[in-house]
């Protein structure tokens, strides 16, 4: 039986590698601090928990053990940890590190979490130009990015066949800020209408986390050292996810196509990129992956998660949330009308 680990595999992207896996008869095993994020349902289909800190060196040689045919890193956020892993790699198969298209910038230096909103005339192919490394907070806007490139750095110039993955915006089950629940809360508040800024045209390519699963799996069975994009076969605009969300939940209602001259408060969404932010998915293609599916084929899913349980939806305050969802300023303007 061919044996997975995945450091840091209780979130939205490692449960659905999880399930893949062991749908496939892998051995999996998922580490983290706190047990109680498992999903009961990859307990009961086999999957392991190992309690571990992905910042000890001896909880991460404890997690590792002999090794793997596959490890799956989904908590490499900086140099150190890479280089916390390298020992390691010698006794794996083949390696993933997860990262971001947020290392990305366009010709002005501007990337997805700049003050000024970067511009990317084509499909974004995995040699475009990225943040020079840093190893600064990562967890800041300016940090993220550029800690994710130092880390990729590191693994990459091991030696060891590791494949890079970045992702875009990724939706699935257990998702920690599910985006899509910007619709899904408008349908259950019965909202006549829904508000998007920029006539709903921008977009920010979407990635099922089933459809990077499945970009693991080929990976996992073809080792090397590369870079690949992961992002849906499709790439909806955010007038086309709300309408996808709408249709399968059977709630129709108002569009409001905002302008550039419009209240700027209103029609905000997290997909509000122009010209749209689209990976070009050519070289995860040709090592022979095929997606699960398009956006409104494996969205559902993470639908389905969201409405299953109150404790799978953001709190009433969360401020992310909020700010998409002013009631009161989209009554105040439809009033108006």
């Amino acid at each position: 039986m061919k044996q997975a680990v995945i450091l840091g595999g209780t979130g939205v992207l490692g449960q659905a590698m999880a399930h893949r896996l062991l749908g496939s008869g892998w051995e999996v095993r998922m580490t983290g601090r706190n047990a109680s994020k498992m999903p009961a349902a990859l307990r009961q289909a086999g999957a392991a928990f190992v309690s571990s800190d992905r910042r000890s060196a001896r909880d991460l040689a404890h997690a590792i053990g002999q090794g793997a045919d596959l490890l799956v890193d989904a908590a490499c956020y900086t140099a150190a940890d890479a280089e916390l892993l390298l020992p390691h790699l010698g006794s794996i198969g083949s390696a993933v590190m997860l990262s971001s298209k947020a290392v990305y910038v366009d010709d002005d230096g501007n990337h997805v979490n700049s003050d000024v909103a970067p511009r990317f005339e084509r499909p974004v192919q995995e040699s475009q130009q990225i943040m020079k490394p840093s190893h600064g907070n990562y967890d800041s806007r300016e940090g993220y990015g550029a800690n994710k490139v130092a880390a990729e750095q590191v693994l990459l110039d091991s030696g060891h066949p590791v494949t890079v993955i970045r992702a875009s915006k990724v939706h699935g089950a257990g998702a920690v800020r599910p985006r899509e629940w910007m619709f899904v809360k408008r349908v259950l508040d019965r909202r006549p209408a829904v508000f998007l800024a920029g006539s709903g045209a921008g977009g920010d390519h979407t990635t099922a986390a089933v459809n990077t699963a499945a970009l693991v799996q080929t990976v996992a069975g073809r080792p090397g050292r590369r870079i690949l994009n992961s992002a849906d076969p499709d790439a909806p605009t955010a007038r086309e996810i709300a309408r996808t969300v709408a249709a399968y939940l059977g709630h129709d209602w108002e569009e409001i196509l905002l302008g550039a001259t419009d209240d700027p408060g209103l029609g905000a969404h997290p997909w509000d990129l122009t010209p749209p932010l689209v990976l070009d998915t050519q070289a995860s293609l040709a090592l022979g992956y095929r997606p699960v599916g398009t956006y409104a084929e494996t969205v559902p899913a993470a639908v389905d998660w969201l409405l299953s349980s109150p404790a799978h939806q953001p709190a009433g305050e969360d401020p992310f949330f909020t700010y998409y969802t002013d009631y009161a300023r989209e009554d105040a303007y439809l009033a108006a009308r």
